[in-house]
């Protein structure tokens, strides 16, 4: 999946747009909750360097909330990458060249998504 798919699959799925809030790296989208502004996910593009990868040429990425159990078995799936410039523990960065297995990227966006919601509170009786 490439930037622009994934883009269109978090509108389709969640109907959220992206924010662009930092303007040193106007090219860096976040995607928030309506509710509580909490991200779920952060795309950007970064040098292959900073993933672990050879070479300085820039790639697509974006950074989603995991359940830190997963994230070790993650890491070993192609495309998949300790996080980016975010906590390691819980989130986790996935390659937008097409590397990281479709299937697996929805799963972790949607574990993101959820992750990141508005709680609900339980009334006091």
């Amino acid at each position: 999946m490439d930037r622009k798919g994934l883009e269109q699959l978090i509108f389709d799925t969640y109907s959220v747009e992206p924010d662009y809030p930092w303007m040193d790296t106007p090219e860096s989208a976040v995607f928030r909750h309506a509710a509580n502004r909490k991200w779920f996910a952060l795309v950007t593009t970064v040098p292959r360097s900073k993933l672990g990868l050879p070479g300085q040429q820039p790639v697509d990425i974006v950074n989603l909330k995991c359940d830190p159990i997963l994230i070790g078995s993650l890491r070993a799936e192609p495309g998949f990458y300790p996080a980016y410039h975010m906590n390691k523990e819980n989130w986790i960065t996935a390659a937008l060249d097409g590397s990281a297995p479709e299937d697996k990227l929805r799963l972790v966006l949607d574990m993101s998504y959820n992750a990141t919601a508005p709680k609900l509170r339980k009334k006091k009786a």
